[in-house]
């Protein structure tokens, strides 16, 4: 759970999601490294949540965690696959991007009303949504 509270800070969204979700987990050794959500909701396909820990982040996890997570949703019957993050998580657009995903659509405001999010000297606001085709 602690890895998805990285991405994810609403412990109580994220167990509401994972109730009817399927996810992956990259494991070294005994310990889980990452960890990927794939919900199917409003005849759509989401990647919920994704995380690596920091210690191993850098090495390709969550970009095999996204392939992975692309192949399920394409056998689940999926089309495209969409993501959403923050307007201040350049990394995150950019691993995105790199995986295949394209600008699709932006929340403004969505996180406007939320305990406040710095990341890179931005304020976290929007919520940027990207899409892959599968």
């Amino acid at each position: 759970m602690a890895l998805l509270l990285d991405a994810d800070p609403d412990e109580a969204a994220v167990r509401a999601y994972l109730k009817t979700a399927d996810i992956l987990v990259a494991n070294h050794n005994t310990a889980i490294i990452g960890i990927a959500v794939l919900t199917h909701q409003d005849g759509g396909f989401e990647l919920r949540n994704i995380a690596v820990h920091n210690a191993h982040q850098g090495k390709g996890i969550a970009k095999q965690l996204i392939s992975e997570i692309k192949t399920l949703a394409k056998n689940k019957g999926a089309t495209t696959l969409e993501v959403g993050t923050g307007n201040s998580s350049l990394g995150q657009l950019a691993l995105y991007q790199k995986c295949g995903f394209r600008l699709h659509s932006i929340d403004k405001n969505f996180f406007a009303n939320y305990e406040p999010i710095f990341e890179n000297g931005i304020r976290c606001i929007d919520m940027v949504r990207l899409r892959a085709k599968l």
